[in-house]
């Protein structure tokens, strides 16, 4: 059976009909993305703004994860910020004094000699209280942040009506059409009809809004407006220096030029009315007698007048809406698709929903030119820095899909990374490129007592290359990226150490179930990153011979000899070799090392079948976190047992919700929405169409229909042409 796509994009189109702080949609491209209210614009940020989360309570994490309160799901705990945010909009503060990265800096005791970690940052916030001796380190992990370029919002001439709370928008129905990556709403504002479309374009970072309605001729408007900046300062850090100026480029079109700090960024605003700003100029409103008004917003990070023509100069609101709906359906017609069209269970619906709602929301907020933060483009979260043990998350289902240039835009990020990874690498006595978990465009590490011990993030890069290489490249592309696998095995092989005829992670680690960070200074052999580092180590020598290159003896010695990883005495794997072993909360990464992980030489299948029955009976999965429950599909899934992974991928936890606009959330008043959840259904889905393509069958009442899914990366060892 052909997939309908067109049918299936639109059918679950989603829609709003009330307000409330969680309910909003984005439109964007992967570079820039602006977040809307039912308005169809950004009108009502107070409604929106993230509250306190008045069960939380402050921990700086030293005695290990603060403990998560079991509490039930409830929307009302969450709010979802209208925000503007790009890849290229970050700023730094300034503080009371300079500060040193030396000064964030342990040193661990090693076999080889002491190495110095950037372990002096706890969890705290940046509205926390924060003692003096971690005030180095929390600078440099708060600094940059990704910064809130302007607000397009429905307002008001003087004269026009007041526009204070979403309550006054009556009658009022918003929908996002996916297929055409448009909003359009419609409601009733002090008794007459309003209608506003709102979009994105797909490659220029650029927005149009169209408002329809016989309000505009009394007085009804649009304004662009610069908001203060939204993230907390610490309180070591100084008030924010801005500065901002306006220049008339013709009629309905003005240009300004804003500083935060040390950073400047552009912004022309064109509109088919008369443009007035205000008089501070941090608002500028566009207004006309008419029925009809657009405006246009686009923005860069050089001036506009050196930059070079890219083709994309239309800034008619037509030219944006028409590129918009070319591309978008573009992207739902190539690639992958999956629907459960004929199942009788009634949660196949929902889990449809998700997945195409999904493919939205990361190709808008995950598919830029650098790693997304976790929130991507919607608010910031840990300042709008990104987390490279997330990338996987957020982008691996790319190329599972079909549509691994989405991904592919981000590697010359690595390239342009390359140096800070080496120079981490180093600092710290390795060989070849250390890449970090937490940062920002600059690739430099952020301080964090958690962050700069976990490993997982290393082999990432291998396995993306590999997965784009699966899915069809050049030749070129061996050569292109060929430095990158190479710097990162160089630090691979290097960083073990070899103990009784095989090859050991060694301590200070934490692994991807961070549970362990107290433990930093003597945890060693995690499950899963033990079978990583020799599946990735064993690929990186796989690229070798493509380009007709002889093996790395000192690559494949270490892949084919990493140790084996703990067996507990009931069967089972442990989570890592050393006490406590196992801890039955948080993420159950050793699920990991089969399922998530291609097949490898170090994983017994039957070791993880037992392990997977495990965790599905006594975890506490209440405390696990959006990726966890794809985790559990991919390893069930990889066992044949689809009854149980679609049964966790509809797990009742309070963390694998998804609202009506496909956002997962996790943490009130932080962390409320939740994109590695996302991508990770996505990658779950490839893996299920795999396992059914390989015989596993569906159980009673589900029915799968899928197409353009190729086969799953084969084991590590696999012979392969040189070119």
């Amino acid at each position: 059976m052909t997939v309908d796509r067109l049918g299936l994009v639109r059918k679950h189109n989603p829609v709003l009909t009330e307000a409330h702080p969680a309910d909003t949609f984005t439109v964007g491209n992967g570079d820039i993305a602006m977040t809307v209210d039912l308005s169809g614009l950004q009108t009502f940020p107070t409604f929106h703004e993230l509250r306190p989360d008045p069960e939380r309570v402050i921990d700086d994490g030293s005695n290990g994860l603060p403990e998560q309160r079991q509490r039930p799901f409830d929307r009302d705990d969450f709010q979802i910020p209208l925000r503007s945010e790009s890849t290229w909009g970050w700023y730094s503060t300034r503080a009371g004094r300079e500060y040193s990265l030396d000064d964030a800096a342990s040193e661990y005791r090693t076999a080889r000699g002491a190495v110095p970690y950037l372990d002096r940052m706890g969890l705290q916030r940046a509205a926390d209280p924060i003692p003096d001796e971690l005030a180095p380190g929390a600078w440099f992990a708060y600094n940059p942040r990704r910064m809130h370029l302007g607000r397009l919002a429905l307002d008001a001439t003087a004269d026009g009506p007041v526009i204070e709370h979403p309550q006054q928008l009556t009658d009022a129905r918003a929908e996002l059409d996916l297929w055409s990556g448009a909003v359009h709403s419609k409601y009733t504002l002090d008794g007459a009809p309003v209608a506003v479309t709102t979009v994105a374009h797909p490659t220029a970072h650029r927005f149009a809004v169209r408002v329809s309605s016989p309000l505009l001729a009394r007085g009804l408007a649009v304004s662009w407006v610069f908001d203060p900046q939204q993230d907390d300062l610490a309180a070591f850090e100084l008030p924010l220096a801005e500065d901002l100026s306006w220049e008339k480029l013709a009629p309905g079109s003005l240009l300004a030029r804003r500083s935060v700090e040390s950073t400047t960024y552009w912004v022309q605003v064109d509109s088919t009315g008369r443009l007035d700003p205000n008089d501070d100029g941090t608002k500028v409103t566009a207004a006309t007698d008419g029925a009809e008004l657009e405006v246009v917003v686009s923005l860069w990070a050089e001036d506009p007048a050196a930059v070079q023509s890219s083709g994309n100069d239309d800034r008619s609101f037509s030219s944006v809406v028409g590129a918009a709906a070319a591309w978008w359906e573009d992207y739902w017609r190539r690639g992958a698709m999956a629907t459960f069209e004929g199942s009788t269970d009634a949660r196949a619906n929902e889990l449809e929903r998700r997945i195409v709602l999904s493919q939205y929301l990361t190709a808008v907020n995950c598919a830029g030119s650098t790693p997304p933060a976790e929130t991507g483009l919607t608010y910031n979260t840990w300042c709008g820095k990104f987390h490279l043990e997330m990338h996987w998350w957020h982008a691996a289902h790319f190329p599972l899909w079909g549509r691994g240039d989405l991904l592919e835009r981000s590697l010359g990020w690595y390239h342009d990374a390359l140096p800070a990874a080496r120079e981490t690498a180093l600092r710290q006595g390795y060989k070849g490129a250390r890449w970090p978990k937490q940062t920002d465009n600059s690739a430099r590490e952020s301080p964090s007592h958690i962050g700069v011990f976990l490993l997982w993030q290393q082999p990432h890069l291998i396995y993306f290359l590999e997965l784009l290489h699966d899915e069809g490249r050049p030749a070129s592309f061996l050569t292109d990226h060929y430095p990158l696998v190479e710097a990162t095995a160089n630090f691979m092989a290097d960083f073990v150490e070899e103990r009784d005829g095989s090859f050991v992670l060694p301590p200070p680690l934490i692994p991807a179930q961070e549970s362990y960070l107290v433990d930093r200074a003597t945890n060693s052999d995690p499950t899963f990153e033990l079978a990583y580092w020799s599946w990735a180590l064993q690929v990186a020598n796989q690229w070798r011979q493509r380009l007709g290159m002889p093996i790395r003896e000192d690559w494949d010695r270490v892949g084919r000899r990493m140790r084996r990883p703990a067996i507990l005495a009931d069967g089972t794997y442990a989570a890592l070799a050393t006490p406590p072993y196992l801890l039955l909360k948080d993420h159950p990464s050793m699920l990991m090392a089969l399922g998530w992980l291609p097949d490898n030489d170090i994983i017994d299948p039957d070791v993880m079948r037992a392990t997977l029955d495990a965790v599905w009976a006594n975890w506490d999965l209440q405390t696990s976190w959006g990726w966890d429950y794809p985790v559990i599909a991919m390893t069930a899934a990889r066992l044949g047992d689809i009854e149980r992974a679609l049964e966790a991928l509809l797990l009742p936890s309070a963390k694998n919700q998804f609202l009506a606009n496909g956002h997962n959330p996790q943490m009130p008043g932080f962390l409320t929405l939740y994109l590695p959840a996302n991508g990770g259904l996505l990658a779950a889905v490839a893996h299920l169409a795999a396992a059914i393509k390989g015989g596993a069958r569906l159980p009673a009442g589900w029915s799968l229909t899928t197409e353009g899914f190729g086969a799953l990366h084969p084991a590590a060892g696999t012979p392969v042409p040189s070119l």
